[in-house]
């Protein structure tokens, strides 16, 4: 007997700004750096909201919008905070504990 998989796409999960927010917040620690993968977390975030809206609440395209969060290359930081403001996520900074520092 064959198992029948299909895609799986985070997007059609993220149902609340507090899900979306922890997503983020989940991808940007494992993101160890790489500034793609978080456009990738925030391209997710704005294809469960709805691209055209955000285009259209972040002042850029949509086919803008689908190359800088596409995850293949790391988008302007002008870029990251219109489509962060645009998700109705807030971007904030906390230290990190000594643990973690390097």
């Amino acid at each position: 007997m064959k198992t029948k998989t299909s895609p799986w796409d985070v997007a059609e999960h993220l149902r609340t700004p507090e899900e979306m927010a922890a997503y983020l917040e989940a991808c940007i620690e494992e993101a160890d750096g790489d500034a793609a993968f978080i456009a990738k977390a925030l391209g997710d975030i704005a294809r469960a909201q709805g691209m055209t809206q955000v285009a259209r609440d972040s002042g850029l395209s949509r086919e803008s919008l689908y190359k800088a969060l596409s995850g293949e290359r790391s988008p302007s930081f002008d870029t990251v905070l219109k489509v962060i403001n645009a998700l109705g996520l807030k971007l904030s900074a906390s230290v990190r504990g000594e643990a973690e520092v390097t």
